[in-house]
């Protein structure tokens, strides 16, 4: 779900993407803002597409503001894949980053959650001291977008524990850990498009291949107990999806907050058929 706040700027991971939607799926739209220790930083808009047994879904993010001019940060995600029987599985994942000094593309290629092939270009430098992924570290897992839909069990209500108790496996092509999550509450929340209930989760991180044991980032992440997730439901695929993010870094407190997001059939899809 937030992979690269841990090592990148917290911006990253939200923004927008406009893909080819499933037929009969609910669209997705979000408007984020991002800020770091109470500063605004950042901006960012989602949409993207959700059925029964089907989802596709991309991200973009940029920094703006003063951030902008320190840093030109900007970063583009998508993932597409299949739900069955309440699973997520994943198929493709790909990302383009770019900041004033490079761009960087990761593509993943996946069956049912098992990897397959990854291509990054130009590649991460292999520093030494990390631990090996393993060929069973690449199995059932998630890539970084695909965390970010979480199904819930049919016979379960979207607003509650079964929202939030779970573990993601996830692996973005560098590094493998799981965020293990826990249920702490609802709360009541109104933006333009939506007002009601979502769930807040407490989340854990914890690495399992591809990070350095030594590095700073790795054991403050390991002990962080400040991070929270708030979900919204999406029906009828019955899955949660953040509406709401935080998270200490070594920078401060990082929080992305919908400030507009809606759930509506996609109803374009329906009429050209």
């Amino acid at each position: 779900m937030f992979p690269r706040f841990f090592t990148y700027p917290p911006i990253v991971l939200l923004g927008l993407g406009l893909l080819a939607q499933p037929a009969d799926a609910e669209v997705v739209k979000a408007r984020y803002s991002v800020s770091l220790i109470g500063l605004r930083i950042g901006e960012a808009n989602a949409i993207g597409a959700i059925q029964h047994a089907a989802y596709r879904i991309g991200l973009d993010a940029k920094l703006t503001g003063i951030a902008a001019w320190l840093a030109h940060v900007k970063m583009a995600l998508q993932s597409s894949g299949h739900i069955r029987k309440g699973v997520v599985l994943p198929s493709a994942y790909a990302t383009t980053s770019a900041n004033s000094e490079q761009v960087r593309t990761v593509r993943m290629a996946l069956d049912a959650g098992t990897v397959k092939a990854v291509e990054i270009t130009p590649p991460f430098e292999d520093r030494e001291g990390r631990v090996p992924v393993t060929a069973a570290n690449k199995r059932n897992v998630l890539d970084p977008m695909s965390a970010l839909i979480m199904a819930v069990p049919p016979n379960e209500p979207l607003v509650g524990p079964a929202a939030c108790n779970r573990t993601l496996p996830i692996y973005d092509g560098v590094v493998r850990f799981d965020l293990t999550m826990s249920y702490a509450g609802t709360r009541d929340v109104s933006v333009k498009g939506y007002s009601g209930p979502v769930t807040v989760c407490n989340v854990r991180y914890r690495p399992i291949a591809g990070h350095r044991p030594d590095a700073r980032s790795t054991r403050f992440m390991m002990e962080n107990r400040d991070i929270e997730a708030w979900l919204a439901p999406v029906e009828p695929a019955h899955v949660v999806v953040p509406f709401h993010v935080a998270l200490r870094t070594l920078a401060g407190m990082a929080v992305v907050d919908a400030v507009e997001f809606s759930v509506e059939p996609d109803t374009a899809a329906k009429a050209e058929r």
